[in-house]
């Protein structure tokens, strides 16, 4: 019931968001998208455990169940690292540019805030795979939810993508950056079209 739900919760964070402040912002927002995933995929597993139906596939169920939660306050906890990483960031930036230790200390805060966002990607791929085998395995009824969860996975792994790009694209060290956009861009070549393919297999389902 909704009356349970903490919208407080959900109030400040957004207001938060909308808020003339640097954090949140979209990197905050990416990692809210994967844990909403996440969050659906549980929701269609607890509905799922327990039902006489999937008996055959209950420890499947309960793997899932296990491995989305971890995956959801994984997700949560980069919403507050991938703010912590700002503060030093926009310290550096206010440093002098006639100051020899600017560009060196840059550098080393800007690799830093690369962190969190290809983290909520990684995460995020686990996300998409669990929906894959829980839009297979899990209630029928619920089928609508695996769909819902693979767009904000699809989203949250583009959305973290940029705040990826839009470091890696200032740094000096052109190997580190490379090395990172390179495991970006593997990531959203392989989990996008497999989030867009969980979304096209539910609606032609649920549309039949």
């Amino acid at each position: 019931m909704l009356d349970n739900v903490p919208l407080k919760g959900i109030e400040a964070f957004s207001s938060a968001l909308a808020a003339k402040e640097p954090v949140p912002g979209g990197g905050g927002a990416a990692a809210c998208a994967g844990a909403l995933a996440a969050a659906l995929c549980s929701m269609v597993g607890n509905y799922t455990t327990g039902k006489k139906a999937y008996a055959p596939v209950e420890a499947d169920i309960q793997r899932m169940l296990a491995a989305a939660t971890a995956a959801r306050m994984r997700l949560i906890e980069l919403v507050k690292e991938d703010a912590d990483a700002f503060l030093p960031l926009s310290r550096a930036y206010a440093i002098p540019r006639d100051d020899p230790s600017r560009a060196e200390k840059l550098e080393e805060v800007t690799k830093w805030a690369c962190a969190a966002p290809l983290e909520m990607m990684r995460q995020t791929c686990k996300v998409v795979e669990l929906l894959e085998e829980m839009g297979e395995k899990g209630s029928r009824m619920l089928l609508s939810d695996v769909g819902v969860g693979a767009l904000l996975a699809r989203a949250a792994l583009e959305a973290a993508s940029l705040n990826v790009f839009v470091n890696t694209c200032t740094l000096s060290d052109r190997d580190f950056a490379r090395i990172t956009e390179e495991e970006v861009d593997e990531m959203l070549e392989t989990y996008c079209p497999r989030a867009e393919a969980v979304t096209a297999s539910v609606m032609e389902r649920v549309r039949g």
